[in-house]
């Protein structure tokens, strides 16, 4: 067992690394996993002079719905890095679909390598929930090395509702960990709570019929799909009850 892998099943809220193998099946009827697409380029639009000469880097992109909706509303070109050859095999077909393949570059990598390499963009987005990257502190400090002098990151996350969380932290602490970290909080913007119910329901829905599917097939695995919607449900509960999810908007320091 990896340690890439295990950060991978956490940030998925899988409970053992034997899902991987079944994510793709489990998560085919989704393709915006991570940030919120709107909400990504609702930041930009209001906060960033962009170009065709951008430089943007999707980290843990996912099947690219970040990516592509960004390509297509700036005409500016995008690389998306994720670790699961599915969902980058998705991405390259959503951009043929969406007429934005020539500005779109999906590739297979771990991005813990990845933030080691890819450098002189002028935004990073960063959607995967947990510690892929490390702690707060270490994540601010691995992304700044990828981004232009005075570039932006964009990272999802959730602000705990109450200190006595123990997963996530409140506002005050990321905004003091944002601070030493060599970076400004540019603009925010906040899960509609409003709306989280419904989109939540839907997604639960998708992922029940598709993990029962898989029980059917793979009945000996019965327990391990069961754990996966438990874990789901409890993720559910926490994003309606104990966080406020939230993206954010970064510039590093000049």
């Amino acid at each position: 067992m990896s340690s890439v892998e295990e950060k991978l099943a956490k940030s998925l809220t899988a409970e053992s690394v034997a899902l991987i193998p079944y994510l793709p099946y489990l998560l085919q009827d989704l393709w915006e996993l991570g940030s919120s697409p709107k909400d990504v380029v609702h930041l930009i639009s209001k906060n960033i002079i962009i170009s065709e000469k951008t430089k943007v880097l999707d980290l843990a992109c996912g099947k690219g719905a970040v990516s592509i909706n960004v390509a297509k509303k700036f005409g500016c070109k995008v690389k998306g890095i994720d670790i699961i050859p599915e969902f980058i095999e998705d991405a390259k077909k959503k951009a043929q679909e969406y007429n934005v393949e020539a500005l779109c570059q999906f590739i297979v990598g771990d991005i813990n390598q990845s933030v080691e390499i890819e450098k002189d963009y002028d935004i990073v987005i960063f959607g995967a929930v947990g510690e892929v990257l490390g702690n707060q502190k270490e994540t601010l400090n691995k992304l700044a090395a990828t981004i232009k002098k005075g570039g932006y990151v964009m990272i999802d996350d959730g602000y705990a509702k109450s200190e006595d969380n123990e997963i996530f932290i409140t506002k005050e602490q990321w905004v003091e960990i944002i601070e030493k970290s060599g970076y400004r909080m540019i603009d925010e913007l906040l899960v509609d709570e409003s709306e989280l119910s419904g989109v939540l329901d839907e997604q639960m829905t998708c992922l029940t019929k598709r993990s029962n599917e898989l029980k059917e097939r793979y009945p000996n695995q019965a327990n391990l799909f069961d754990q996966y919607l438990k874990s789901q449900l409890a993720e559910c509960d926490e994003l309606e009850n104990d966080i406020l999810g939230v993206t954010m908007l970064l510039k590093k320091h000049d």
